[in-house]
This record gives C-alpha cells, structure tokens and sequence, in this order.
C-alpha cells in the first residue's frame, strides 16, 4: 500500500482527484469526498453514545474499507476494533495498524483458512464466525501449523436468513467443540439481524431485533450452563444499535454506514418518525459530480453514472438543492431533470450514494474536505478485496 502522506509523482486528473492544499473546487469528477468536520461528528456521536451505555463499539470496515477512517474511528470514537467480510480485507486492516479484527463471517477455503492463520503473526487479534461442527477442524490444523491462535464466534442466523444456526443447541455444540481444539478459542457469539436494518418504521425494526434478542439471551445462558461464557456478544448495526445496546445481553455494536450515511439508510424513520439523516447521523460522504452536458433544456448530463456507484439500493439524490434531480443513469453518464434551466455546465454537485459500501469499492481514493480546502487524501484501503 503507497504510504498515503507521500503523494510525489502522483498528478491531479491523472492518477489522484486532488491533493492536500487544494481548493475544493478544482477537485477532478466523479470521485468520493468526505466533509471531514461531518464525519468527525458521526464517529464521536456513536463512541460516546456506546460508552454511555456500556459498549464496546467494533466498527464495521467492510463499508469504507479504509485504514485511515477505521484509525480515525479508533481515535475519536473509541472503537476496538473493526469487523470485516473477507479475509483479504482482514489482511488489510492488520497491517494498517489495527488490533483487533474480525472476520463476521464463515471461512471454508483452506488456503483462504491458511491466510487467516497467520494474520495474528501482522500483531492482530484474529476473530471468525462459525457456524459449521465441519469448520473446526480445519481452523484447528491451521492454527496449530502456524503456531498462532485464532478466536471463534459462534454464529446465530436471528432473523437475517444468511449464515448462522437457529438453535441453542448448535451454538453449544459447535462453541464446545472449539473451546476442545488446539489453537481455537471460543470467544462468543456473533448475532447480526441484518435484514431488518432498512426498515422504514421503527417499530417493526424493534418487533424484528426482540425475537434476536430472545435467541440471544437463550443462547448465552446455554453456554453459561455448560461453563462457557461469551467475551464478545456481537451485533447491531445503524438502524438498530440503539436496541442492541439497551438489551441487556449485547455488549458489542458492529455499526458501519452511521459514519458515512447513505440515502438507503437515511430514509428510516426514529422512533419520532423522523429520517435519521435530519437529525440522528449527517451525511459526510458525497459523490463529487460535475455538469458535463446541457443542450436539452430541462435535463442536465453529469459524468456520475453506474461506473462511479452502486444503485443496488436506488439511485442517489443531489444533497442540499430540492430544484434538481438525479432521475437516471448509464455506464459514464447521470441524468439530472433540470426544469428551470439552473444548471451550467461545469457546475459541480454532491450526490448522496444510495448504498454507500459497493459505491466506496469501486474508488481509489477519499478526498477529505475541511470547509473550501482539501485537508487529507486517503486511499481506499482495501478496494476490492472480496476473497
């Protein structure tokens, strides 16, 4: 990875969007901008809000994948570590500098297993999910022919409908059987109810996360009973943190997009019925798009299309103007309805990402802008690294 305070050699427009110094306003489109002083907000907002409550905050590095935001969480919001999908991205994290780093989720490969094992020789605690009796034996072997230690979450599928067991019986079979194996520790449990995070209504989010939290609580005192207690009882996310952390069996949060925010996540309401991106979170990351064409009246062309985003979750909306609209996109190209004619060509507008995680992994870099002036530059760390 390019030691990111060294930017000799690297030319604007060519290589880089921007570099540290500059005016915001010759930073090159389409690219990812981060208003700094937003950000910094969002991450103290969520450190204090989970030590006042008693939690432990594993931030979660899939959404941004990059070493510098996880270390800036770890600064101003406390966190403990990072969570992440895959094992190259486990890679990443580790010699970046952080040491605490879970894999939430299953590794089967053997040479992926292989890779893992020897993450905690980077100087890492090294945590994955299982939830397989098969996956013991291999995480076993290969921590014990690399002399290291890998920790074990049991995985409970709670409502998501993914990876994970259903029953408190697994979750002691298989949470026994790591606790027997050379070069395993049982750790705990992971119990992230990711398919009620969208939801719109408050009330249906909580109905969805008390049925987790009552497989949860079941499962803890199984394993209590049996003399295995959990250091790590994982899980919540932005739109459920606050559930999670009041339950009482939860000690670890695994909140990712809160930093960021997204236009899918911005629109779920609080328990007021208010969106929580007026007023809970701020949204601090931007696609940074320019007005390249105009010949049609009402309808402005910008160079922010498919290849600059994921629209998996809908497309983006143009933050702070309700005149114009982002209505359509192509592979180079965004279609913006344009009624009155406001719009010039060269004019540059910030797009909110409908799902800010795949938009972030198809980036170099995040331009960090501090009022009118780039601050910082940063690469995104662990681009596409899905295996």
């Amino acid at each position: 990875m390019k030691d990111v305070t060294d930017f000799q050699g690297l030319e604007v427009g060519y290589d880089i969007p921007a570099l540290p110094g500059m005016d915001a306003a010759d930073i090159q489109t389409p690219c990812l901008v981060l208003d700094l002083d937003a950000l910094e907000r969002n991450i103290r907002k969520m450190g204090d809000w989970a030590k006042a409550h008693g939690m432990r905050h594993r931030v979660h590095g899939k959404m941004h994948k990059s070493v510098d935001v996880a270390l800036l969480q770890e600064r101003l919001g406390g966190s403990c570590g990072v969570c992440c999908q895959k094992v190259s991205e486990a890679e990443v994290f580790a010699r970046g500098g952080i040491k605490d780093v879970l894999v939430s989720n299953q590794v089967r490969d053997k040479a992926k297993i292989d890779r893992l094992a020897r993450i905690p020789k980077l100087g890492a605690r090294t945590i994955v999910c299982v939830d397989d009796l098969a996956n013991v034996a291999d995480l076993s072997a290969a921590a014990v022919k690399h002399g290291t230690q890998i920790e074990c979450l049991v995985e409970i599928d709670c409502g998501a409908g993914r990876c994970g067991v259903t029953s408190t019986q697994a979750v002691v079979e298989i949470a026994r059987a790591i606790d027997a194996a050379p070069g395993l520790k049982f750790a705990g449990i992971q119990a992230y109810q990711g398919a009620m995070q969208h939801m719109d209504l408050y009330e249906d989010r909580k109905a969805k996360i008390d049925i987790a939290v009552a497989m949860v609580r079941d499962a803890v005192e199984g394993l209590k009973a049996t003399g295995l207690d959990c250091d790590i009882v994982g899980g919540g996310g932005t739109g459920s943190y606050y559930f999670e952390g009041n339950s009482g069996v939860y000690n670890e949060l695994q909140c990712g997009s809160y930093a960021f925010m997204d236009a899918d996540y911005g629109r779920i309401l609080d328990k007021d019925g208010k969106r929580i991106d007026q007023g809970e979170w701020e949204n601090a990351l931007f696609i940074l798009t320019s007005v390249m064409s105009h010949v049609k009246a009402d309808r402005a062309i910008c160079d922010a299309g498919l290849k600059a985003q994921s629209v998996d979750s809908g497309l983006p909306f143009i933050f702070g103007r309700d005149d114009v609209e982002y209505i359509k996109c192509s592979d180079e190209h965004g279609v913006i309805s344009d009624p009155k004619g406001v719009l010039k060509v060269g004019e540059k507008l910030k797009l909110v990402p409908g799902h800010c995680d795949p938009t972030c992994n198809v980036h170099d870099w995040y331009v960090g802008v501090r009022g009118d002036k780039v601050e910082v530059v940063w690469p995104v760390s662990a681009r596409g690294k899905a295996y």
